[in-house]
């Protein structure tokens, strides 16, 4: 049994959508470490972090703590597309409690501005 935490759209509010194995203060826990190592992880050519920006579209934390993440760019020829995966993996492992990381590139749905919190549109002046 795995619990997803889905963050999607502006709001980028991550939901617990399944029942879990892990005790509910530590889910709560892990998702607030993984989402602040999410933060953590900018794009070198935009000055707002991946989670603000809304590439990440799905975080899985399974019982037995392994962590899958469902992640875009903002265009499919970024050039750090190679890269960016492993930067996350890199941020997300070091959370205490996590056992490992995986993260798969997706492009569908594509990313848009709409994805976007305010937040991010504030550091890009995008009003």
């Amino acid at each position: 049994m795995s619990t997803d935490a889905t963050i999607t759209g502006g709001n980028n509010t991550p939901a617990v959508a399944a029942a879990s194995a892990i005790p509910p203060e530590e889910l709560d826990r892990l998702t607030d470490d993984i989402v602040a190592a999410l933060k953590s992880v900018y794009d070198p050519e935009i000055p707002a972090d991946i989670y603000e920006l809304g590439l990440i579209y799905k975080v899985d934390i399974a019982d037995d703590r392994k962590v899958a993440i469902d992640m875009t760019l903002t265009a499919p020829g970024c050039p750090v597309a190679g890269e960016m995966p492993g930067w996350v993996e890199d941020a997300v492992t070091k959370v205490p409690g996590v056992q490992s990381c995986a993260v798969t590139m997706v492009f569908d749905p594509p990313w848009d501005q709409s994805r976007m919190s305010d937040e991010a549109r504030v550091a890009l002046d995008m009003w």
